[in-house]
């Protein structure tokens, strides 16, 4: 039984058409001293629907080659990032002085 090659990662860049870049964080050791350090690797994957956005957190699987550089297809969407428009939409009803106290 076979079982295809996962990892979790960011959405760095959806400027192309079908095709989002993810940048996947791992910790790794130093050799010789031991110490921790974050290394991120880049993979062009396949994202059919053009749903994905720059800050989501994506998982995806390998396949087969897709074109030169892509060979990992977008599996499902871990988390969105909340979007600008959102933010401000939630933030423009709230009225900075009704959240002090008034004193009697």
């Amino acid at each position: 039984m076979e079982r295809r090659k996962t990892r979790v990662g960011k959405v760095v860049s959806d400027k192309m058409d079908k095709t989002v870049v993810v940048a996947v964080e791992t910790r790794r050791h130093h050799p010789l001293y031991k110490k921790a350090f974050k290394h991120v690797k880049r993979y062009k994957a396949h994202d059919a629907a053009n749903a994905c956005r720059i800050g989501d957190e994506v998982r995806i699987a390998e396949t087969r080659p897709l074109s030169k550089e892509k060979r990992w297809r977008v599996v499902e969407m871990v988390s969105q990032r909340e979007s600008v428009e959102e933010r401000q939409r939630g933030t423009e009803g709230d009225d900075p002085d009704s959240n002090q106290i008034e004193d009697s």
